[in-house]
């Protein structure tokens, strides 16, 4: 659906915005500069951005500090740990290889963007290299980066991402959230009440 507001070429679009400003420019790089690799290895959390002919996905990636190795100054190794195994990150990586990463690091208002493509590899060497507790993780992508650049604070600012206590009054469970979209063939406290024991039991 489209209307006599929308911006519908770059023209348009840049004449909102004006020009972009020179230290915007001048952030970015092509490869993971020393102070952007002290940045990623503080990082225990990033959101992973794929394409592929099913469509669009975005989904988290965490561990301890320093989980996305930095192996050299143009490539980043990730762990795929176990999960629910929809793979929807690895299906539009086999399909296409460009991803791009978002790092955040609690506490901290900046953001880190990392875009590249990946390839994935059971190398038990890399499998081996990033093991947490002796085990291994499914898989490991292996980004070779095309472009790094910090984002400012502003979107985590005026979000108070990092103010928020606890889960918020009327956010729903996981539980609940299944209840709803199962019909009622997941009961949301059996669920919840489970849910923590078998995160722990689970999560490597």
């Amino acid at each position: 659906m489209t209307g006599s507001h929308d911006i519908t070429d770059l023209h348009q679009l840049e004449a909102l915005f004006g020009p972009a400003s020179e230290n915007s420019l001048r952030k970015e790089v092509a490869f993971i500069h020393p102070i952007y690799r002290r940045w990623i290895e503080a990082s225990p959390f990033a959101v992973l951005a794929t394409s592929g002919p099913g469509g669009l996905d975005a989904s988290p990636r965490g561990d301890p500090s320093g989980f996305a190795v930095v192996q050299d100054e143009r490539t980043l190794l990730l762990p795929e740990r176990r999960g629910n195994n929809r793979i929807d990150s690895l299906r539009n990586i086999v399909a296409d290889p460009r991803v791009a990463l978002l790092f955040l690091i609690p506490g901290v208002g900046e953001t880190l963007r990392v875009n590249g493509r990946a390839a994935i590899t059971v190398d038990p060497v890399f499998l081996d290299r990033l093991a947490i507790d002796g085990k291994r993780p499914q898989c490991v992508l292996v980004v070779s980066v095309e472009a790094v650049f910090f984002q400012c604070s502003k979107a985590l600012q005026r979000s108070r991402l990092w103010s928020v206590q606890g889960r918020p009054a009327g956010v729903p469970t996981a539980g609940e959230m299944l209840q709803a979209l199962t019909q009622g063939d997941v009961d949301a406290g059996r669920y919840d009440e489970a849910l923590p024991a078998r995160l722990r039991e689970t999560l490597y």
